[in-house]
């Protein structure tokens, strides 16, 4: 061991205690930094590779009353969190101190790209509030687009400041300003997130679509040809645009895993009469209660849940006479809980999100 020590003249070794996840930092002179802090394995004493010096972990106590990202490398990386929301995964950045992203959408997308980045359907960012809200919440996904909100997001968003705010070990709730208006998230005591999602918009012209409404100013159950089938669809807004269909005319009920979902997704989300594109919805009735979902993602394509995509399924359904105002949503991630409340119009969803892993990125790495 001493010799391998000394042969490597430029490489000591350290371990620090870390009262929070297990962190592995690889540096030397010729390698950037890079960190993966996972909590698969909290037990896990980490190991910690630099040029300078060995330390002792028992010199080493971090304060309980700073968060997790306040152990940062410096200003030459962005520092994120990675969460997931039933697989719907988010890179999540403190952007606190600025009204405006840290990164440019094009970088955004760089981070997403699962093969050369860190891999994610979009990246959030935590910005200061305005006009009285507590924070604001702005999302580029993985292709650079801006929607103007994300159900799986704000969730992951309310968890994400609970650690960097450290508000632990209560029921708490605060406002958020998003592209789609005023949303207020709740950390629930078991610490699924319930969120006040607002009222369904069902006036064709701001949903938007071009299709004729043919319920009072909705369109429920129409007529919309694609690729050459005619499916029956419902368009709604959760202050973003969905089309949400249970299937096609005169056919059988759908079956969503029989879908291939990758080949008539696109179709549907640039099909001419969306003029802001669409995320699309393809449903299930299990039964008045119950409801299996495959959505394609404005922007994301193919996901595992869409929070926004279940409310606006949960609608649609109501609309149609498919459903009741009280559902369980199965998404290929895992079940949302959706409510349409008559009394107040909102619809309320319910479901939990998960922290993955924090870590570092080169800044340098976005500029090439």
């Amino acid at each position: 061991m001493a010799e391998a020590i000394a042969t490597a003249a430029t490489t000591s070794l350290s371990v620090k205690p870390s009262n929070l996840h297990s962190q592995l930092f690889l540096s030397s002179t010729s390698f950037p930094i890079i960190r993966l802090n996972s909590l698969k394995n909290p037990n896990f004493r980490p190991l910690v590779v630099s040029s300078t010096s060995i330390e002792s972990a028992a010199t080493q106590k971090p304060s309980s009353k700073t968060s997790f990202l306040d152990q940062r490398e410096g200003s030459r990386y962005l520092h994120f969190v990675k969460y997931h929301g039933l697989g719907n995964d988010f890179i999540l950045v403190d952007n606190r101190d600025s009204s405006e992203p840290k990164i440019t959408p094009e970088q955004a997308a760089k981070l997403c790209d699962r093969n050369f980045g860190i891999g994610a359907d979009g990246v959030i960012f935590a910005l200061p509030g305005i006009n009285g809200t507590d924070y604001t919440m702005r999302i580029f996904n993985s292709d650079g687009s801006e929607p103007e909100m994300c159900g799986n997001g704000v969730r992951c968003f309310a968890r994400f400041i609970a650690e960097i705010e450290n508000l632990h070990g209560k029921k708490l709730s605060f406002s958020v300003h998003t592209g789609a208006g005023l949303i207020v998230p709740e950390i629930q005591e078991d610490g699924k997130v319930k969120v006040d999602m607002g009222e369904p918009v069902l006036k064709a012209a701001d949903v938007p679509t071009k299709l004729a409404a043919n319920k009072n100013d909705a369109v429920v159950k129409s007529e919309l040809v694609v690729d050459g089938v005619t499916w029956n669809v419902t368009c709604v807004s959760m202050g973003n645009p969905h089309c949400v269909t249970f299937g096609v005319k005169g056919g059988q009920d759908l079956q969503v895993d029989s879908l291939n979902l990758a080949q008539i997704g696109p179709k549907f989300e640039h099909h001419e009469v969306f003029p802001a594109r669409t995320n699309t919805e393809f449903v299930q009735v299990c039964s008045p209660s119950h409801l299996k979902m495959r959505v394609w993602e404005r922007g994301a394509g193919a996901t595992l849940a869409c929070g926004t995509g279940a409310c606006a399924t949960v609608v649609a359904a109501v609309l149609e006479g498919n459903a009741g105002r009280n559902c369980t949503v199965d998404l290929p991630g895992g079940p949302l809980e959706i409510e349409w409340r008559e009394e107040d119009n909102h619809v309320y969803m319910t479901g939990p999100a998960e922290m993955v892993f924090d870590g570092s990125v080169p800044l340098r790495y976005l500029l090439e």
